[in-house]
């Protein structure tokens, strides 16, 4: 409606990032803050994105699989991306399916069992028992042991240098993807072919985030503590009453903690900083360094940090963080 000065577009074109007036098809797409030019592809989970005219077109997956991260003290990120941190001395079960009160019959169940790993009380997921019919994995020590059989489920097992990887298939039902970091960190990916309730700490699996607080009389908890206690596995365990906060019982170690986990805000993960929300993995790293007092102070550290940058790599983004110097990690015997 009134005159402007300044330089627009001839009609047709127009205004890139970098101020090139372009067609309509060289229009980038933005994502996280970055740009992608045309046929440039981003993959989530469940979606395919292809860059086309400046907009994002998206192609849903055949298959559609979600994880659920068990790592550090006990911070737990559920199927449906709902966050808690609890502190329990027992076996408490992670995710199994029929979990509905007239089919209690499951074809899998994990259960972790958490042992004290600080003064402070902090416990750390040390053990880790799959159960799959009359087949069972349990993962401790570093290792792994199989018992039993199952014919109707198939099994594969990858190592490298950081991680065990349990590949599982229970034909018409799941194909899960289990890998440990041999130490604290847990991570079960799930794709699944059937509309089978799943329960436990990882959530319901159904999408909204909102009642992953199920418990196991199915109501949602008005709190996680309360939810947690009801995934016992031993019943006869005490409950859980409060969290405990590491770094007001061990005041000495807050500035190391905090100084040694700002990697994660540093330029050294910049390129992930707008794709995965940093903060959490960082007051998760500073919480578990105050809290490893017996021993292991570096690993609890380093394990921290690795679950950020798997996040990262799960939105496609590499980062090349270990050194010889910081959370390196040694080339296996004769390789």
């Amino acid at each position: 409606t009134k005159c402007e000065s300044g330089c627009v577009c001839a009609d047709g074109l127009y205004e890139n990032l970098d101020g090139r007036c372009v067609p309509a098809e060289e229009c980038p797409c933005e994502y996280g803050g970055l740009a992608y030019g045309k046929g440039e592809q981003i993959q989530t989970e469940c979606d395919i994105c292809t860059c086309k005219k400046g907009k994002w077109k998206c192609v849903q997956k055949s298959v559609c699989s979600s994880t659920c991260n068990l790592y550090g003290e006990g911070h737990i990120t559920t199927f449906d991306g709902q966050r808690f941190v609890f502190d329990g001395n027992c076996e408490y079960i992670l995710a199994m399916d029929g979990c509905s009160i007239n089919r209690p019959v499951s074809s899998f169940k994990i259960v972790t069992e958490n042992v004290i790993c600080g003064k402070s009380g902090v416990t750390c997921s040390r053990s880790i028992s799959i159960y799959l019919g009359n087949l069972t994995f349990i993962l401790r020590d570093e290792t792994f042991t199989i018992s039993g059989e199952n014919p109707g489920v198939q099994y594969n097992v990858k190592k490298n240098a950081l991680h065990l990887m349990f590949d599982v298939i229970i034909p018409g039902k799941y194909n899960m993807t289990l890998i440990w970091n041999k130490h604290m960190n847990f991570f079960i990916k799930i794709s699944r072919e059937t509309q089978e309730t799943i329960c436990g700490l990882c959530g319901n699996y159904n999408g909204n985030m909102k009642d992953d607080f199920e418990t196991r009389s199915k109501y949602v908890a008005s709190n996680e503590l309360e939810f947690v206690n009801s995934w016992k596995e031993n019943p006869l365990c005490g409950d859980v009453y409060f969290v405990v906060d590491p770094c007001s019982k061990n005041p000495y170690r807050k500035a190391w903690a905090e100084k040694t986990c700002s990697i994660i805000n540093s330029q050294v993960f910049s390129a992930c900083h707008n794709k995965v929300n940093r903060m959490p993995y960082y007051e998760a790293c500073v919480r578990d360094s105050c809290g490893c007092d017996i021993g292991g102070d570096c690993e609890c550290m380093c394990d921290a940090i690795a679950v950020y940058a798997m996040a990262c790599l799960d939105k496609g983004i590499c980062i090349d963080w270990r050194t010889p110097e910081f959370c390196p990690v040694y080339c296996e015997y004769y390789n």
